[in-house]
């Protein structure tokens, strides 16, 4: 019976197999190697296009963040300008009841009393002075109530002569600026439904 020698043929294929194996782990290293290279290279790819993007719309935002402050400043401009306009337009209106008030207050000081201080809250005046007697400062009083433009006058303080020292007495009282009647005439005329005069 004839002997066949397997040992040379075993050998060479367990070398084969060898070979087989270390080609297709060097292919699958190589493969995973690529794979994740291109994986990397696309996420760079797509974190570098999200960086431009949010550059682009950070950009953007500075700009409109400009145009915003920009809006708000012409806004406190425009405010300031309206502001100014409405105080110039109350100061025309007021200006003639300015001079009637002073026409009035001249008009209203007897002999013997001048005043020191005058100040103005809305429609409230208050003035301070001096008078050569309390009778002086009713006499005042009295033509204030009668005035046309001015009224309901008020006595805050008196401090006659004697505690004074000056010879005079200090006064201070505060009265309202009124609408004369033939200034509420013509308003009252042009409102509708106002009665009209009989002819």
């Amino acid at each position: 019976m004839a002997r066949i020698n397997l040992l040379p043929w075993r050998e060479a294929a367990r070398q084969q197999r060898r070979k087989d194996f270390l080609t297709a782990g060097g292919l699958a290293a190589t493969t995973t190697l690529l794979l994740a290279v291109g994986v990397h290279i696309f996420f760079e790819g797509r974190i570098s296009y999200q960086e431009t993007r949010n550059r682009y719309l950070q950009d953007q935002i500075t700009v409109l963040n400009r145009r915003i402050q920009e809006i708000k400043d012409l806004e406190k401009t425009k405010a300031d300008l309206l502001a100014r306009m409405n105080v110039i337009q109350q100061l025309q209106k007021s200006r003639p009841g300015i001079v009637r008030l002073f026409d009035e207050l001249v008009s209203a000081l007897p002999e013997g009393v001048y005043l020191t201080k005058i100040e103005q809250t809305g429609r409230t005046m208050v003035i301070e002075g001096r008078a050569q007697s309390n009778a002086r400062v009713s006499a005042l009083m009295g033509k204030i109530e009668g005035s046309q433009s001015i009224g309901q006058p008020r006595l805050m303080l008196i401090e006659n002569k004697d505690q004074t020292g000056t010879g005079l007495s200090h006064f201070r009282l505060s009265f309202d600026q009124t609408v004369p009647a033939e200034d509420a005439e013509p308003a009252s005329r042009g409102k509708p439904g106002s009665p009209r005069p009989a002819k």
